[in-house]
């Protein structure tokens, strides 16, 4: 049996894109009679509640051999069986909490947030109030999935406190059950745009290598190109605008591991700016005149975060099975940023 485990140490509250929810895999045994397969899985995976196998089935996230099951299917010995599920219930209670939010959309099975820099998406240990989804337990206080020891109710994704942009939160099991399969299939659709020092070398590319926590510092991740460490991570980028020694790309993800993108591109040699775990809060590249010092500076303070912001959204509508997309604007502190290196590209001479 294989279960994808969730770290919730307290170095990783800031997740970027870590899925929400927990796989396994069983091979049924020799000498197994023929039960229910959910009465089997129940039995084999004790933590787990028969209603949240039915509701995963009905979702179509439970395969027996490669083919989604019926909880009703009976189990035979040799049948492969593959299960994802959203996380159980935890110890501490969800404390709804009256905080804005920047809905961007919502129906009846889910809703899209437009996440402001600062907020952590959900409590973790050091944050257990004043999060996203304590603000959407408020909001939401009279949906059953906002009710009890949840403290990720309707969560398949998430980024992190710093960084910017659109979440979908899942508003019924449903929901929940097929647009976690679809994070975990890595089938949805996302862009984010990043200001990174630097000018790449070519239009656009790809980054590959495995990520995870570095072996020294667990607050931060790591590349291991042979993959004998962390999991199988993609990125592709292209260049959408040239600003001297910064670079405006827009990066699109094939898999969603911690800090991927800001791993990625420091590993390539071109972190994000203002990106203070991975190096891009220095000035990396430029001139040494005292007044090209002074306006990065100045940048670092209009933009007092990592320069990221998840651009775009798309996925398979839960209940309908349309195929939805949603893309926002970039923030005011990345525009403003952004403007600003403009105008030193126009004004280069005067600083150097």
């Amino acid at each position: 049996m294989h279960l994808e485990e969730f770290d919730n140490s307290p170095e990783n509250e800031d997740i970027e894109q870590s899925e929400l929810f927990e796989h396994h895999r069983l091979v049924i045994e020799d000498g197994q009679k023929s039960i229910r397969l959910d009465k089997y899985l129940v039995s084999r995976l004790p933590q787990t509640s028969r209603n949240r196998i039915q509701n995963a089935a009905d979702a179509g996230n439970v395969l027996v051999n490669q083919k989604p099951s019926k909880s009703s299917y009976k189990v035979k010995p040799g049948d492969v069986v593959s299960i994802v599920l959203s996380y159980p219930k935890t110890e501490h209670e969800l404390v709804p909490e009256d905080i804005p939010l920047d809905i961007f959309y919502e129906d009846d099975q889910y809703v899209i947030v437009n996440k402001k820099a600062g907020m952590v998406v959900h409590p973790s240990l050091g944050h257990f109030e004043g999060t996203l989804v304590n603000a959407l337990a408020y909001r939401f206080r009279d949906l059953p999935m906002f009710k009890g020891k949840e403290v990720r109710p309707g969560l398949v994704h998430r980024i992190d406190k710093d960084t910017t942009g659109l979440l979908v939160i899942a508003k019924t099991e449903l929901a929940l059950e097929k647009l976690a399969k679809q994070f975990f299939d890595h089938s949805c659709r996302r862009s984010y745009i990043a200001l990174v020092w630097g000018n790449l070398p070519e239009e656009e590319g790809t980054i590959t290598g495995h990520v995870g926590r570095n072996l020294k510092n667990r607050k931060v991740m790591d590349v291991f190109p042979d993959g004998e460490y962390g999991k199988e991570a993609i990125t592709h980028y292209r260049v959408l605008e040239r600003l001297g020694y910064v670079n405006l790309i827009e990066c699109r993800l094939e898999t969603g591991r911690t800090h991927q993108i800001r791993v990625h591109m420091k590993h390539i040699g071109h972190p994000l700016f203002n990106d203070a775990d991975y190096g891009g809060d220095k000035i990396l590249k430029g001139t040494t005149f005292t007044k090209y010092k002074q306006f990065v500076e100045n940048c670092f303070k209009l933009l007092p975060r990592q320069a990221l912001h998840a651009k775009s959204l798309g996925f398979i509508h839960p209940l309908t099975g349309e195929d939805v997309y949603y893309d926002s604007d970039l923030p005011d502190d990345m525009k403003a940023c952004i403007e600003k290196w403009r105008n030193y590209i126009s004004h280069r001479d005067e600083f150097e």
